[in-house]
């Protein structure tokens, strides 16, 4: 199994975290190592994962950058960086 970092800055939600992890699961990544931090401006969280699959990291990259509440990924070893959005969505 190949290993992979992926980084991504999202929305502070409680369901935040779970969604991603649905993803990884769902995309038959295994979670080798996980660190979350709550951003400098605390209405985002930062996720570092380490995973591992035979599958290509770009599939998780793809369905990772489609959650709502996802505003950047990134693959540092590929270079595949979503385009940031400005801020996930902000609340009304």
């Amino acid at each position: 199994m190949m290993q992979h970092q992926v980084a991504l800055q999202a929305r502070s939600n409680p369901e935040t975290l779970e969604r991603v992890l649905r993803v990884v699961r769902h995309r038959g990544f295994q979670i080798c190592a996980m660190n979350m931090e709550t951003a400098a401006d605390t209405r985002n969280i930062n996720i570092e994962l380490t995973v591992a699959s035979q599958r290509p990291v770009e599939l998780l990259f793809s369905q990772l950058s489609k959650l709502v509440d996802v505003a950047c990924v990134e693959i540092p070893a590929t270079h595949i960086t979503t385009n940031p959005r400005i801020g996930a969505r902000e609340e009304k």
